[in-house]
């Protein structure tokens, strides 16, 4: 009887492309803050061991080495090095936990909204005339923290400024740190594993498509693209703050329900290119 097999079929080219595409951003990243290449790679070993050894198990076998590095292509003895290496802590930085969460009632409970539905002024200090405080809002998630403590940060970050009436206002109606690199970092992957993972799951057909839609045109002038910038960060605010309400308003009614396990995540961006090249699409408009 003949062998079986072993051959392994070409991945198909229009992944391939599109995997380089998709590169191109993330390298230029990485070089400019002197992420070399190996150190990508020990890190692109370790994901692959990780995820073959979650995710492509047998049930009721133990996961071996040599099918682990049968699986990855890594050599036995980076399995086993891996295997034995402890895993990065995952948890975000502190304030972008806590401050997600300010942010969200912030801009969805009434209590803190205007007569348009944007987020009131709040007094910078407690016992002040205008109510509600910037400490009541940080009451209403956590009493354990001092709202000084997250004024001070959030100042620092230049997510609120302080006007001239003593009010704490917030400079955008999202939880975006306009300083504070760790933070910054922090949506960076959390924002671009969601989206990475919506586009997997189409391509594998593994279940009904997710939302995934863009609006993509070329031959505009710069005035033009600053047009279209405005348009959508006032349209896209609009649609990110009426789910912010509503999904505030179902976290809160799902509150102890055992099947409340499942999360979700709606992004939005806008990219600007001077000149279509390797980076950008070749089409000239497209939904």
């Amino acid at each position: 009887m003949a062998p079986e097999s072993t051959a392994v079929s070409a991945p198909p080219r229009s992944l391939v492309r599109a995997l380089r595409r998709v590169l191109r951003p993330l390298v230029r990243l990485l070089l400019a803050h002197q992420i070399t290449y190996p150190f990508l790679a020990n890190l692109l070993k370790t994901v692959y061991v990780e995820l073959a050894e979650s995710e492509l198990a047998i049930p009721d076998k133990p996961q071996t080495i040599s099918r682990l590095s049968l699986l990855t292509g890594i050599h036995r003895k980076d399995v086993k090095r891996l295997r034995e290496e402890p895993l990065d802590d995952a948890a975000p930085p502190p304030v972008v936990s806590l401050g997600a969460q300010l942010v969200a009632r912030w801009t969805a409970v009434e209590e803190f909204l205007d007569e348009n539905d944007h987020p009131r002024p709040l007094a910078r200090l407690p016992g002040s005339a205008l109510q509600p405080g910037f400490d009541e809002l940080v009451a209403s998630v956590s009493k354990d923290i001092r709202a000084r403590a997250v004024l001070d940060e959030w100042l620092r970050l230049g997510i609120v400024h302080v006007d001239a009436d003593d009010c704490v206002r917030l400079n955008t109606e999202a939880f975006v740190p306009e300083s504070g690199f760790d933070e910054k970092a922090d949506f960076f992957g959390r924002n671009l594993h969601d989206h990475v993972a919506t586009l997997a799951h189409n391509l594998t057909g593994a279940g009904p498509p997710l939302l995934e839609r863009s609006v993509y045109y070329d031959e505009l002038t710069p005035a033009s693209v600053d047009e279209l910038a405005q348009l959508a960060e006032e349209k896209g605010m609009e649609a990110l703050q009426a789910l912010n309400r509503r999904a505030l308003a179902l976290q809160n009614r799902d509150a102890g329900d055992a099947a409340a396990r499942e999360r979700m995540h709606l992004g939005l961006y806008f990219h600007r290119a001077q000149d279509a090249g390797a980076d950008d699409d070749e089409g000239s408009s497209g939904a």
